[in-house]
């Protein structure tokens, strides 16, 4: 692979890590996954079912939970030091779902299945419990804001927090008498502005949503799509149409800028948007005849409602504020949340793509990261929707430093960065499996027919189903495989059953241990 640039910074962390004499010191970096999929009906239409009782409580369940609504499905795995334990546990999990499921299936891919109307999208419920009822107040103003459609979009999110004693040497290679948490928050954030630099080639190695039932666009007259024969729209393009204007990128948080040049910048941004009234939501009204319809007014309602490809992430302590969490104690580790669900893997996810995260993420740290300015964050958000909407196009140009670029050398030229970073990850494993991740995502870059946006339209074009189609044959298939294929792991079968009973006993201790009312409750929350 040719060298277009170098990046002496990178070069000399490397080369100094690589020659610290622990040659291991990048493996064992800690990684966990949450992979979103809609509970639909065996004709491919949002189930109206409660969530299966059977699965445990969505309010206290640490692994099985739903997302925006009752339908919406959220696994949650622990977090692992190898890759293969993780989809393992993701497997797992995917067939004791699957055991308490009856006729319904999970949807193969991330854009939504045929939509009636937003009413069909019903709102998750977590009980009566205040932190419960806030939860669902918070999707209610979702709905209010952004649509419900809109929030029936599922991906998988990638946390991943590099090994404890990899900072020690990390430090002596920035030369750096910080040792604590302020060296590992502050480097977490030079990963978070590369990320933004350079996230947009994780939409074309792995976007895999260039296609959308047309139901999805109800509604949505801004948006110029072409249509796929009669039920199905695409772009012709595209990579992922989630990640676009059109899904999470939307124009509703276009003006919002929430910067990384640091922790206290990134908590000051969004304390602001938090605590800013917004008139368009006030006349939306928070309460509404009695009843919360959001839980306030403001730019967010809660961090959250910020959408970004990457956050900084700490473990927060029961009732306490994601910013809160992180001023606290700084940050713990990353949460990736670009990836599409893959229609072409069971559990949405596959070894390969955790591995080239890993490295990648590993090259967003090492390569030199100076502040963010507006006039540059504005040409890195471009670039994403350039590669969401367009990343197949050929000879697709992209900004970089003030000027046009080629996307594909600027793609090799990172690539090539990453083969020292995988030989520090595949350091006396003679397999090489992160070299062998690298080497199949470079494919990519030589021939666009390998994307899986391009295999997934190339699917459509030679079975001449819709998308809606497509995906229902996809996800029937994918229950087969769990439930016929595999045979299941009793001791983690039982596990899941044991959790799932107790979580709905943790439930109701909470709801019985509700002192004051609603309001009071979401009052000192944003008080604290």
């Amino acid at each position: 692979m040719p060298r277009y640039a170098v990046d002496r910074v990178f070069e000399r962390r490397l080369s100094a890590l690589v020659n610290s004499g622990e040659p291991e010191i990048l493996q064992g970096g800690r990684k966990g996954v949450e992979k979103e999929s809609l509970r639909v009906t065996p004709d491919g239409r949002i189930a109206q079912t409660p969530h299966p009782p059977a699965l445990g409580s969505a309010l206290t369940n640490e692994h099985i939970t739903t997302d925006y609504s009752e339908a919406l499905m959220e696994l949650v795995t622990p977090t692992f030091t190898t890759s293969w334990e993780l989809l393992q546990y993701l497997l797992d999990l995917h067939q004791f779902v699957y055991r308490h499921l009856g006729d319904e299936l999970l949807w193969a891919t991330s854009m939504p299945c045929a939509i009636d109307d937003e009413a069909s999208i019903p709102i998750a419920q977590y009980g009566s419990s205040n932190v419960g009822l806030m939860k669902m107040v918070y999707r209610r103003g979702l709905g209010l804001r952004y649509g419900r459609i809109m929030q029936a979009i599922s991906g998988v999110h990638f946390n991943y927090s590099f090994p404890a004693r990899f900072w020690e040497a990390y430090a002596d290679v920035c030369r750096s008498r910080d040792r604590g948490q302020g060296f590992v928050s502050a480097r977490y954030f030079d990963l978070l502005r590369n990320y933004r630099r350079y996230g947009w080639i994780v939409l074309y190695l792995f976007g895999v949503s260039p296609v959308v039932d047309r139901s999805f666009l109800a509604g949505r007259d801004d948006v110029t799509l072409q249509d796929y024969g009669t039920s199905s729209a695409y772009e012709p393009y595209a990579t992922s149409l989630r990640m676009s204007d059109i899904g999470y990128r939307n124009r509703n948080q276009a003006g919002l800028t929430v910067s990384v040049n640091s922790l206290e910048e990134y908590v000051r941004d969004l304390t602001r948007a938090i605590m800013t009234p917004h008139p368009p939501y006030e006349a939306l009204g928070v309460k509404v005849g009695g009843e919360y319809q959001q839980l306030n007014a403001n730019i967010l309602q809660i961090e959250n409602e910020y959408y970004s490809f990457i956050r900084p992430k700490r473990v927060a302590r029961p009732g306490e504020r994601p910013t809160k969490a992180l001023q606290r104690a700084g940050v713990e580790y990353v949460e990736v949340r670009a990836l599409d669900v893959s229609a072409f893997d069971p559990v949405g996810v596959n070894q390969n793509k955790l591995r080239f995260l890993e490295a990648f993420l590993a090259l967003c740290l090492f390569r030199d990261s100076p502040p963010i300015g507006e006039s540059e964050q504005a040409l890195l958000d471009e670039n994403h929707l350039l590669v969401a909407r367009r990343g197949r196009e050929p000879g697709l140009q992209l900004w970089r430093d003030g000027r046009s670029v080629p996307m594909v050398e600027w793609a090799r030229e990172l690539l090539d960065q990453m083969v020292g970073v995988c030989e520090v990850l595949d350091e006396g494993d003679p397999v090489r499996p992160y070299g062998q991740a690298l080497a199949a995502q470079a494919a990519k870059l030589d021939d666009v027919r390998l994307t899986p946006s391009a295999r997934l339209m190339a699917e459509l074009e030679s079975t001449g189903e819709s998308f809606r189609e497509l995906a229902l044959r996809m996800s029937a298939t994918h229950k087969a495989y769990f439930l016929d294929l595999y045979a299941p792991n009793p001791a983690r079968l039982e596990e899941l059953a044991a959790e799932a009973e107790e979580s709905h006993l943790r439930q109701r201790a909470i709801e019985a241990a509700d002192t004051m009312s609603f309001e009071e409750y979401v009052a000192r929350y944003f008080a604290d």
